[in-house]
C-alpha cells in the first residue's frame, strides 16, 4: 500500500458529491443511526464499480456509447427524483419521531442506487485503479481488489465523519423552521447541479 493511493483516495473521497450530500442530508434529517446507514448504502454503491473496473467491464462501458448513455441518464433520473423529494417531503427535517419512519434498508438502497447510477465511479475506478499495479505484478487481480477494499474503507469513514458532523448540527438548525426550508431547497439544488454536471459529463 503507497501513501500515493491513499492520499489520492481521501482526496477522491472528501470532495464532496452525491454520496457525501445524501449522507449529510440523513444526518440532518434522523441523527447519527441514519448517516452512518446512508454512508454504508453509498460505500456498497461503489462495488459494482469497482467490480467492473476489474474485471474489464469499464473498457466496455468507456467504448460503447449506447451503454455509457444509458447508464448515465439513469443516474440523472434517479438524481432529479431525489431533488424532487427532497424539496417536497416537509416531514423530511424534523425531530418529532414520525409515525412511520423510513427504515434501515430503505436508506442503504437508496445510497447504493445514487452511486450504482453513476457512471463516471465506473470510469473513474478503470482509470484509477490500474496507476497503482503493476502490469509485470503477478498477482494483478488480488492487488487490485486489496486497493478497491481499502478505499471503501476510507468511503465509509469519510461519509461517517460528515455524517455526524451533519447530526451533531441537527439540534441548531432542525427547530428553524426558516433554515428547514432553506436546508429543503439547498439539499434539492445540490441533487439537480449534480445531475446535470453528470448529463452534461
Amino acid at each position: 500500500m503507497t501513501i500515493e493511493f491513499l492520499l489520492t483516495s481521501l482526496v477522491v473521497v472528501a470532495t464532496p458529491g452525491t454520496g457525501v450530500l445524501y449522507t449529510m442530508a440523513a444526518g440532518l434529517s434522523r441523527g447519527t443511526r441514519a448517516s452512518i446507514v446512508a454512508a454504508a448504502g453509498c460505500t456498497l454503491g461503489t462495488i459494482p464499480h469497482m467490480v467492473a473496473a476489474i474485471t474489464g467491464l469499464a473498457a466496455l462501458l468507456h467504448t460503447s456509447a449506447m451503454a455509457f448513455q444509458i447508464l448515465k441518464y439513469l443516474g440523472v433520473a434517479y438524481l432529479l427524483y431525489m431533488a424532487w423529494s427532497t424539496l417536497h417531503d416537509k416531514d423530511a427535517l424534523t425531530t418529532e419521531k414520525a409515525e412511520t419512519p423510513v427504515s434501515a434498508m430503505k436508506v442503504i438502497t437508496s445510497g447504493v442506487l445514487i452511486n450504482i447510477l453513476n457512471p463516471k465511479l465506473t470510469i473513474f475506478f478503470f482509470a484509477f485503479l490500474p496507476q497503482f499495479v503493476s502490469a509485470r505484478e503477478p498477482n494483478a487481480f488480488l492487488r487490485m481488489v486489496e486497493l478497491s477494499a481499502v478505499f471503501m474503507l476510507l468511503t465509509f469513514i469519510v461519509f461517517v465523519a460528515y455524517g455526524k458532523f451533519a447530526a451533531a448540527m441537527r439540534s441548531h438548525v432542525i427547530s428553524r423552521p426558516q433554515v428547514l426550508t432553506w436546508l429543503r431547497r439547498t439539499f434539492a439544488g445540490a441533487f439537480v447541479a449534480l445531475g446535470a454536471k453528470l448529463a452534461f459529463f
